[in-house]
């Protein structure tokens, strides 16, 4: 698809990546505040924590309808309505005085938020030629990397300035200022009048759900009940067998499938979605142990351990645009592949690293090469997944792409504190290890015959995602060399020799 004249995909990219960076921005900024908000509304860790799930949640399940649901009745006009919704929910998030109100504020924020993320990758699909999506998607995976980056740097300085209710009213301005770069900049894009598969939603909303909360809750529960009879793994295998239900009935219906499992026939849009799960568990898996170590072993502020991620976060901002024009010209299998190369390599570098006594450049140096790994993944990966995707099923790819990353990330919540727990267990036996993890740095510094023992754990759980990435990996270097490359105009520029 070639972009018309009168539209223009670069402005209108511009002006979507900036409610993007508002959701990624709100995914991370909350943790920061996390003990001033257990403060001031009387919450126990326990009920404190649902104030991310809720938002985890809601955020993830809806996915994989919001998406088909752009492609039926326009992705800029769901997008606009998504940001409405987060953006009143985050005054009401904060205006709350209880901890019950803001949890249910919450789901509505990851409501908004899910309407909105598949939007962003399904106009970039449908406004960019091929050989221009690699530049369009470095922007959209540089924003992820800043995000990580601003919003608990962010977090920090408004808590301890204004109070935690300003990390959702900082929303406000931002969504104000979106909303009307979005609706005069973003076109208006033809509509698909797709059938909707209302036993498929019921299905896919089910078993997403089930899943997506038992992993959440199962390390809370410690694996056991959550309710009465319910168990954590009851949960989870129920919602296996409602997602393979769901598989197998978009198989069979005659209507027109909420999940197109043709989509999967293109060998690289599966590929990509195996690659971008494993990036979204590293992701999200590498915070946490970071984050204590610096807190809890260094005596770090939350403000000072989130500086931490800043070799990371302008190395990526500085390699996307580079990295972008690549992706339009090169194989993805050789960029995509380097990053997560990076990404694993710089994880298990960091584990090698992490003492109670180290030098902080030391620190830097493997954070630092996370910043390249963030740099050369995302948009190769993304571009991949999107390159073949019909225009009227751009929307529904989006989705599930969008799907298969969230459900990556809280994969990755999991298996962290998972790992982490055991591994705190066995380096320090005398000490409660759910204390240690659960207090997320607000109790400062261990004391001094603790530091060495939780170091290790720490840096022994990083190798949870630096192995989950190899999977990534193996699936990067099968990538097939995308159609536009095969053209032999485009092979003379990439290469300047003709390439068969």
């Amino acid at each position: 698809m070639q972009a018309t004249p009168d539209i223009r995909p670069w402005p209108a990219l511009w002006a979507l990546v900036l409610g993007f960076f508002m959701i990624l921005v709100d995914s991370t900024i909350v943790s920061v505040a996390t003990p001033a908000i257990m403060q001031e509304l009387n919450a126990d860790v326990g009920t404190v924590v649902w104030v991310t799930s809720a938002y985890l949640l809601a955020y993830a399940v809806p996915l994989l309808i919001t998406g088909r649901l752009g492609d039926r009745i326009g992705p800029k006009k769901l997008y606009l309505t998504g940001l409405t919704v987060f953006t009143l929910a985050s005054v009401w998030c904060g205006l709350t005085n209880s901890i019950g109100m803001l949890i249910v504020a919450r789901v509505f924020q990851g409501l908004g938020a899910s309407m909105m993320t598949p939007q962003t990758m399904a106009v970039i699909t449908r406004i960019f030629p091929p050989n221009q999506r690699g530049r369009a998607m470095s922007l959209w995976g540089a924003t992820a990397g800043v995000a990580t980056l601003v919003g608990p740097i962010l977090g920090g300085v408004l808590v301890d300035g204004l109070g935690w209710e300003w990390i959702f009213f900082v929303n406000v301005p931002v969504g104000v200022l979106g909303f009307v770069l979005a609706w005069r900049l973003v076109p208006d894009l033809p509509t698909h009048e797709h059938k909707f598969d209302l036993l498929g939603v019921a299905l896919s909303t089910i078993g997403l759900f089930c899943l997506v909360f038992g992993i959440q809750e199962g390390q809370k529960h410690d694996w056991g009940r959550i309710i009465g009879p319910i168990s954590v793994w009851g949960l989870i295998i129920t919602g296996l067998v409602v997602i393979a239900a769901f598989l197998f009935w978009q198989s069979r219906t005659r209507s027109e499938p909420l999940l197109p499992l043709s989509l999967f026939k293109d060998r690289n849009f599966s590929l990509a979605n195996t690659a971008i799960t494993t990036v979204g568990f590293a992701i999200t898996a590498m915070a946490f142990p970071l984050m204590l170590y610096a807190q809890n072993v260094r005596g770090l502020s939350p403000t000072r351990s989130a500086l931490l991620f800043v070799p990371m976060a302008v190395i990526s901002g500085v390699l996307a645009p580079f990295v972008g024009r690549l992706t339009d010209k090169a194989h993805p299998r050789y960029l995509a592949g380097f990053g997560l190369l990076c990404c694993s390599a710089g994880l298990f570098w960091l584990s090698q690293v992490i003492e109670p006594t180290v030098p902080i450049w030391q620190l830097l140096l493997p954070i630092g090469l996370l910043g390249v790994a963030n740099g050369f993944m995302w948009a190769p990966i993304g571009s991949t997944a999107t390159r073949n995707l019909p225009m009227h099923q751009a929307g529904a790819g989006a989705g599930v792409y969008n799907t298969t990353r969230q459900v990556g990330a809280v994969l990755g919540s999991a298996g962290i504190a998972v790992l982490m727990e055991s591994r705190l267990a066995a380096n320090l036996p005398a000490m409660s290890a759910g204390a240690g993890i659960s207090a997320e740095g607000a109790a400062g510094k261990l004391p001094e015959t603790l530091r060495q023992g939780f170091s290790d754990s720490m840096a022994q759980a990083l190798l949870l995602p630096a192995a989950i990435l190899l999977i990534g990996l193996i699936a990067a270097v099968l990538f097939a060399r995308p159609s536009h490359l095969e053209r032999p105009a485009d092979i003379t520029a990439a290469t300047g020799i003709a390439d068969s």
